[in-house]
């Protein structure tokens, strides 16, 4: 049926624009409680006493959660751990009394209504004992240390080590760029509010309906956490309203719906407001400065990046801030460093790119200042930079394509109509600037495992754990499975969400096609050499004589491919074997293969930008991003989440910023009125082109991933832009253009 290429509509898109599908608040479930979340006031310090009477009194409540009558919960940090946990001690919600950020989870209050739990929260009085608190990066660097290593450094490996020699390097360059950025703190926001329904099924037995990116994760935590059987907990999430990375780890919401639940032996509830969304995981506040040195022919010769990042007092969460570049640019010295400023703040969270969002944004800078000095077109310093094989580690890509992103992007864009001079470019009282950005994302791999059934009906049955936060990986694995058994799409059911089906991994790191669909792949695989061998093993069959490669699965049947009449269909063979035909696969990467290979997916932005000259006000009029990603499962979704990834990457530039008052030690605008989002007023018409690009190396599918790639050139695409359009650049985002005068 080759499936796999075929642009083709979500295929539970009809149930998500009429409403029908049920996100983790919508599960009608009998004799329901209601849980209301009480958060700190204080960023540090101690519980000292709660006084509850009066929230006790209020009629429906029905129990008070804290710290002191909780149900018993592991003490031992590393049981509270999770598939994304980085070193150190991970948060456990309402285990004692210590503070240790704003906004922190105290308490729960349990009542028969939402409407009776909230009013009855805002009754809760707390007494606090307040201990000196720092939420402020800016003032603490010395205070900054290397990230310990622990099983997260797996899939975010620290920076490669110094290289050449940059000082001399740096000293002897023709031209040198010097700029520090600072990148404020963002917090996810996706659609859907952190909701967990926990259904009580008897002692030591859960089902939970839960908004995550794994329900095989949230499984394993909650077992963990509670000491309860892994089998007698079931997480159910077909359906999330979007993750970008908030959902990586399980929410505080969820223990407390556990909490509650277990101690109750009840059905219960719990979701947290908008403003509660902004008390967890967050894309950490960076600093960062960079050294960038090039020789008169435009070749870089140098570069030195360090990085100072946020994390809270208890884990070292780190990101993948200063490794793209050694492995993108062939700079033969370079020196790095990633430090951690630790502060009484809830630990980071990986946001969709992270640590790309923000360290692509300082290297594209000085690629392009230097191309400034050096009087040469960007593009073309780029291209005179460009790497054929990766300088950092000695070894070769496994593919890369990017240097045709840059032929196609700049001719649909139509690059070559630029000016070389900043404040060149008009139109009106308008400053038009164009700007360039080169994008890079590693190809995680993972072990991955699927089931394939095949029904007595010839309908095929797939099952793998994991969720689709609305990239569409429900359509996606369809396709996968429906092109391997030769089947229609409406002959596949992708069985998912579901933490009873194949354990999978966290849905995160644009490795998710690739590590599930390669195992769906493989399922399907094993389960045609099972219906071979059912239909070659009766005596007098039609395929004695023939092997697995003698014939083609299509049409519903098996046939052989030199002579298609001599076929049997999937239903005649399933009748032979007596029973459905199932086929479990897990689908191992082989490390060493792979280590050898340096697996990249690469974009290349194009962006215009007006900028008002006497207001300041920066609007994007228009952008061109072409991707190599290797195979394309799904164009259309594909597209979508280009498309999706270039406005969160204008987001980043000229928008989003949670702010800090480091007085109180809290974020001022927790709330989508003053945490500015793109919207659609703010999106441009965008282009996406996907690149032909062919890997044998990253999986069996040859696809490279597409949630991230997106988002890291477009950002610092805009910057550029600005700076092309006003001649000043802005190494501090969200973007804000300084006014005097009356002009730019």
């Amino acid at each position: 049926m080759n499936e796999i290429g075929k642009p083709t509509r979500r295929l539970e898109g009809i149930l998500k624009v009429t409403g029908q599908a049920p996100y983790a608040a919508d599960y009608t479930v009998e004799n329901l409680l209601y849980g209301y979340v009480v958060n700190a006031t204080i960023p540090k310090g101690k519980i000292e006493a709660f006084h509850d009477a009066q929230t006790r009194a209020v009629p429906g409540v029905v129990e008070v959660f804290t710290h002191e009558n909780r149900p018993k919960m592991a003490g031992l940090g590393m049981l509270h751990a999770d598939m994304d946990a980085p070193p150190g001690t991970p948060f456990k919600p309402l285990y004692d009394a210590e503070i240790r950020f704003y906004g922190q989870p105290i308490a729960l209050v349990v009542a028969e209504s939402f409407e009776a739990a909230r009013y009855a929260a805002a009754l809760l009085s707390v007494r606090y004992t307040l201990e000196d608190f720092d939420v402020d990066i800016r003032n603490n660097y010395e205070q900054s240390h290397k990230p310990a290593k622990g099983v997260a450094s797996i899939i975010k490996p620290p920076p490669p080590g110094p290289k050449g020699d940059f000082k001399s390097a740096y000293a002897a360059a023709a031209a040198r760029y010097e700029g520090k950025f600072f990148h404020k703190a963002e917090h996810h926001n996706p659609i859907e509010l952190f909701a967990t329904t926990t259904v009580y099924e008897g002692e030591n037995q859960l089902t939970i309906y839960d908004k995550t990116q794994g329900t095989t994760n949230d499984q394993l935590y909650v077992s963990n956490v509670f000491g309860l059987p892994l089998n007698g907990v079931r997480v159910i999430a077909p359906f999330v309203g979007g993750g970008f990375g908030s959902g990586l780890r399980p929410q505080y919401q969820l223990t407390l719906c556990v909490i509650a639940a277990l101690g109750l032996q009840r059905n219960v509830r719990v979701v947290m407001d908008r403003k509660q969304m902004f008390t967890f995981g967050h894309r950490p506040q960076t600093a960062q400065a960079v050294r960038f040195g090039a020789n008169e022919n435009g070749r870089v010769t140098a570069m030195h990046h360090t990085a100072h990042a946020e994390t809270s007092r208890h884990e070292d969460y780190f990101e993948y801030t200063l490794n793209t570049a050694p492995a993108l640019y062939p700079i033969e010295n370079f020196e790095l460093d990633y430090q951690l400023v630790p502060l009484d703040v809830a630990s980071p969270l990986d946001m969709r790119a992270p640590g790309g969002a923000t360290g692509l944004h300082a290297v594209e800078t000085a690629m392009d200042a230097l191309a400034y000095q050096l009087k040469i077109d960007p593009l073309e310093f780029r291209l005179r930079n460009y790497a054929e094989r990766d300088v950092s580690k000695d070894q070769p890509y496994s593919s890369k394509e990017l240097r045709e992103c840059y032929r196609q992007g700049a001719e649909k864009f139509g690059w070559s109509a630029r000016k070389q001079e900043p404040r060149s470019m008009r139109r009106g009282n308008r400053l038009v600037g164009y700007g360039l950005a080169t994008g890079a994302w590693d190809v995680i791999a993972l072990p991955g495992r699927a089931i394939a059934r095949l029904e007595p009906n010839g309908r095929l049955v797939v099952e793998s754990a994991v969720t689709d936060n609305g990239q569409g990986t429900y359509t996606v694995m369809t396709q996968i499975a429906a092109d391997q058994l030769g089947l229609p799409l409406e002959a596949v059911t992708f069985a998912y969400g579901d933490s009873e089906h194949a354990v999978s991994p966290i849905q995160g790191g644009s490795y998710t096609t690739g590590v599930i669909g390669s195992a769906v792949k493989a399922a399907c695989t094993k389960l045609k050499y099972k219906l071979f061998d059912i239909a070659w093993t009766p005596v007098g069959s039609i395929f004695t004589k023939a092997t697995i490669d003698d014939v083609t699965f299509a049409d519903g049947a098996m046939y052989l491919t030199a002579d298609p009449q001599v076929r049997m269909t999937l239903e005649e063979i399933v009748a032979l074997h007596g029973e459905p035909v199932v086929a479990e696969k897990n689908n191992i990467p082989n490390p060493i293969k792979l280590k050898q290979y340096t697996r990249m997916a690469h974009s290349a932005a194009f962006v215009e930008v007006e900028v008002d000259e006497e207001m300041g006000m920066i609007t994007v009029t228009r952008a061109v991003t072409a991707v190599a990603a290797g195979r394309i499962i799904n164009p259309q979704t594909a597209r979508s989440q280009i498309l999706g990834g270039m406005v969160w990457g204008i987001g980043t530039a000229l928008h989003e910023e949670s702010l800090v008052d480091v007085k109180q030690g809290k974020y001022l605008n927790t709330n989508l009125a003053e945490y500015h989002l793109t919207v659609h007023a703010d999106t441009p018409d965008m282009e996406v082109i996907f690149v032909k690009e062919e890997d044998t190396i990253v999986n069996a599918l040859g696809c490279k991933g597409v949630g991230e790639i997106g988002l890291v050139s477009m950002g610092p695409a805009v910057a550029n832009a600005v700076y092309h359009a006003t001649g000043v650049r802005c190494n501090d985002w969200p973007i804000k253009l300084e006014v005097a005068g009356g002009m730019v």
